[in-house]
């Protein structure tokens, strides 16, 4: 009896443990996915800035009138359409 009392108290003695490792296993697998989700959000917005920045009209005239010799037309070359 003390033997089959023994064996049921060691078996969820190793399922407890098993349990609380496989918890602190996944406690870290979320960890670092919130840091990656965090890096990739300062990703994104480091992205949207770049963009904004790349879509300036400014700049897009400069380089139009810089890279592909471009310039704003003059009235006589307008042709207004109805």
């Amino acid at each position: 009896m003390w033997i089959v009392f023994l064996t049921i108290f060691i078996s969820e003695l190793f399922l407890y443990a098993w349990c609380r490792v496989q918890y602190i296993g996944v406690g870290y697998d979320i960890l670092n996915a919130s840091r990656y989700h965090q890096e990739l959000v300062a990703l994104q917005n480091n992205l949207k800035i770049e963009l904004a920045s790349l879509k300036s009209p400014d700049r897009i005239a400069a380089i139009a009138k810089k890279q592909l010799g471009l310039d704003t037309p003059k009235p006589e070359q307008m042709i207004i359409v109805p």
